[in-house]
C-alpha cells in the first residue's frame, strides 16, 4: 500500500496524541506531535525568560531552536538541542503560555516549514489545531477529534498525576475552556475543523475504538488510487 498523510486536529485534551502515536505504529508511520514543538519554544521562552509579548526575541530564539522528536516505547521524546524536555512540557506555566507563543505567525512559520518537510514523503501521521486546515490541506485523511470537556479535564489530570504534578481537576476545566476560546479566535491559524474532515467524537469511545476506526480510514484510502499530493505551502 502507498504510504499516505495523515491529519488529526482537535482542542486540548481530546485524546489527538495518543491516538496519533497508535495509529502511527499500526501503520507504521512517523507521528509528529505539533504540540510539542510549539511546548518546547514555550518552555525554551520561559526558561530564557523573556516576556511573552517579545515577538522579535521569540521569533529569534525559534529560528535558532533546534527541536527533535524521538520514538520510544512510551511515546515520542522532545529534544530541544540536545535535552530531553519531554516531561517539562505539560507544565501549568507552560500550558498557559502556549496559545499565546504558538500564535506569534512568525513563530508558526518556523514550525510550519519543518511540519511539511517531515510530511514531504508521506507515511506521516501529524496531529495538532491545524494540520488539516494550514500545514497539510491537501492531507490524504482528515480527522478532528472532539470531547466533552469534563472529560477532557479529567483525561489531563490523570495526565499530569503520572507525571508527578497534582492539580485539581476544576482548574484544569477552566484552564482548557478559556485555551479552547483562545485557539478558536486567533486571528492566526485558529482551531478550526477542515471542511472535509471526519469528526471524531472521543467522549465515550475507548482509545482502541478511536485507533481502529482511523485505521481502517487510512487503509482504505491507502489501497485505492493514487492521487498526485498537491504543494501544501
Amino acid at each position: 500500500m502507498k504510504k499516505i498523510v495523515i491529519a488529526i486536529d482537535g482542542p486540548a485534551a481530546s485524546g489527538k496524541s495518543t491516538t496519533a502515536r497508535l495509529v502511527a505504529e499500526r501503520l507504521g508511520y512517523l507521528h509528529i506531535d505539533t504540540g510539542a514543538m510549539y511546548r518546547a519554544i514555550t518552555w525554551k521562552v520561559l526558561e530564557e525568560k523573556i516576556p511573552p509579548d517579545a515577538v522579535g526575541r521569540i521569533q529569534a530564539l525559534a529560528a535558532k531552536t533546534h527541536i527533535r522528536l524521538e520514538r520510544s516505547k512510551n511515546g515520542n521524546k522532545v529534544f530541544l538541542d540536545g535535552q530531553d524536555v519531554t516531561h517539562a512540557l505539560r507544565l501549568p506555566k507552560v500550558t498557559k503560555s502556549v496559545s499565546a507563543i504558538s500564535s506569534y505567525q512568525s513563530v508558526r512559520d518556523v514550525m510550519v516549514r519543518e511540519q511539511r518537510r517531515i510530511a514531504k514523503e508521506g507515511g506521516v501521521v501529524l496531529e495538532g489545531r491545524d494540520i488539516g486546515t494550514v500545514v497539510l490541506p491537501n492531507a490524504d485523511l482528515k480527522v478532528f477529534m472532539v470531547a466533552d470537556v469534563t472529560e477532557r479535564a479529567r483525561r489531563r489530570k490523570k495526565e499530569l498525576e503520572r507525571d508527578g504534578h497534582g492539580v485539581d481537576e476544576d482548574v484544569l476545566r477552566k484552564e482548557i475552556q478559556e485555551r479552547d476560546l483562545r485557539d478558536s479566535t486567533r486571528e492566526v491559524s485558529p482551531l478550526k475543523k477542515a471542511p472535509d474532515a471526519i469528526v471524531l467524537d472521543t467522549s465515550h469511545v475507548t482509545i482502541d475504538e478511536q485507533v481502529a476506526f482511523i485505521v481502517q480510514r487510512a487503509e482504505e484510502i491507502a489501497k485505492g488510487p493514487t492521487r498526485k499530493r498537491a504543494s501544501n505551502d
